[in-house]
């Protein structure tokens, strides 16, 4: 590209693309099928360039983007993995590809098939009774699951309308019990981390709808006492939900199900290997216990022995959640992974995840704070705390990242640990990889003591310099003026 020059700046008249043909609708013919209003009264202002010009601007402009392709992506609490490519080789089979979404059930035998295979699977990996395919995305879940959950409750004549969350939760759950009409109670954690029994005691009640819970939590520990926790609940007449987001640390060894949960949604952008980003396309399918099953989203896709078909005829349905039966192409990949991996190759997954994550921890804790001592499962927090008595946060950190081409874990979550750095190396990355990030990690730990200003000014080799975040996501330019 050249310079950082927009398509229109490097517009030349008179240069063209692509030579289109002449158009064989008459004038008049034209006029007379679309409206005057609808009609260009001089040419579009377009920009003018060759075509080598124009596919090497986009090219370039390609490579600024950064993916797991790309290279490490550590983004703490998004599971960021590898997809591999027969995933999406196996979307675009034309069988699948092709599909019409209005098809009938007669002409999408094959399609219902693996839908209804993909939630006896997902059944199987959560220790749930029954899933729906319909969410398309964590937060779509969420709120399908919440919404099954005050459905349980009202047909059992009672109006429970609270939902407990602790402090540390992912910030879609208090924000999706608020969409179902729910009132949000946060619980404060432990200084391990933990959830505070004695507190949520305190906050069950007969009004207690359910406990929403990720585990291990968003600080990457596991809640030992998790069979207590669903005691507490259910004690109190409540359920317990369950955010997948985190399911990487434990599929293929414990499942929520066998845990006492209730409810749970899960990311397959996320856990299985679909691709994500950029506000889609996801996935959030939602298993649940036997007691819930009359409540799901119609359609529930069926198999008689003979063929699949949809059945409306569920009363106590919480109705549509999606107008077509969930985003299908992302399905297909995760079911592709799964068969692929097998049960002993999700497990390896897990186990390797963790294995990543407490090797990072390992090797960074001396140069940065480690708030917990324990053992992580699929991510590690350590925080800038020793760098901020030279002036540097871990934003300066995230940023400084960039200067050696990585992108930076998250940061600022969860937000009761002070200067979060969030890491999740995932399973699919090699100790080569993880050695030159923690090589770097340990660099800028230096430079943050010896050259702090070099820290926070960066970044300094990116197209763009360091912008002002809070202007950027208040007043965003997002179109070209000459």
């Amino acid at each position: 590209m050249n310079g950082h020059l927009t398509v229109f700046e490097l517009s030349k008249p008179g240069r063209i693309a692509v030579d289109m043909p002449t158009s064989d609708v008459p004038e008049e013919s034209l006029e007379t099928l679309v409206k005057a209003e609808y009609l260009r009264s001089k040419p579009a202002q377009l920009p003018e360039m060759s075509q080598p010009d124009l596919v090497r601007h986009y090219t370039a402009l390609s490579n600024r983007n950064f993916g797991v392709d790309s290279g490490f992506y550590p983004l703490g609490s998004c599971t960021m993995k590898y997809n591999p490519k027969v995933n999406e080789d196996v979307s675009r089979y034309s069988g699948f590809a092709d599909l019409h979404p209005l098809s009938s059930p007669k002409e999408a035998q094959g399609a219902l098939e693996l839908l209804y295979t993909m939630e006896q699977y997902l059944a199987e990996i959560t220790g749930m009774d029954a899933v729906t395919m319909q969410p398309v995305a964590g937060a779509h879940g969420e709120l399908t699951g919440l919404k099954l959950i005050r459905a349980y409750h009202r047909a059992r004549g009672e109006n429970r309308t609270k939902v407990i969350v602790p402090d540390s939760a992912h910030g879609t759950n208090p924000a999706s019990a608020t969409v179902c009409g729910l009132e949000t109670v946060e619980i404060k954690s432990n200084p391990d981390g933990s959830i505070n029994l004695e507190a949520l005691k305190l906050a069950v009640g007969p009004d207690t709808a359910a406990l929403m819970l990720t585990n291990p939590s968003t600080l990457g520990l596991f809640e030992t006492h998790i069979q207590e926790i669903a005691q507490i609940v259910h004690d109190a007449g409540g359920l317990l939900y369950y955010d997948g987001a985190n399911m990487n640390a434990i599929m293929g060894v414990v499942r929520p199900g066998d845990m006492g949960f209730d409810v749970v949604h899960l990311n397959l952008h996320k856990t299985f290997s679909t691709p994500h980003g950029g506000g889609g396309p996801g996935s959030g399918p939602v298993g649940v216990k036997q007691n819930l099953i009359p409540f799901l989203p119609t359609p529930v896709i069926t198999y008689d022995g003979n063929q699949y078909y949809l059945d409306q005829d569920r009363p106590q349905s919480i109705g549509r959640m999606h107008s077509f039966y969930g985003n299908f192409g992302v399905i297909v990949r995760a079911y592709a992974y799964i068969r692929s991996m097998g049960a002993d190759g999700l497990r390896q997954v897990s186990e390797d995840a963790v294995l990543n994550a407490n090797y990072c921890l390992s090797q960074l804790k001396e140069h940065y704070h480690a708030p917990f001592e324990r053992n992580s499962k699929h991510e590690c927090i350590i925080t800038a705390q020793k760098q901020k008595a030279f002036g540097v946060r871990a934003l300066d950190i995230a940023k400084r990242l960039l200067d050696y081409g990585y992108h930076p874990p998250t940061i600022y979550f969860p937000m009761i640990v002070d200067e979060a750095i969030m890491i999740e190396p995932t399973e699919t990355e090699s100790k080569e990889t993880l050695d030159g990030f923690i090589e770097v990690m340990r660099k800028i730990a230096h430079e943050a003591e010896t050259d702090e200003a070099k820290v926070q000014q960066a970044p300094h080799s990116t197209v763009v310099g360091r912008m002002d975040e809070a202007q950027a996501a208040r007043k965003p330019v997002v179109r070209w003026k000459d």
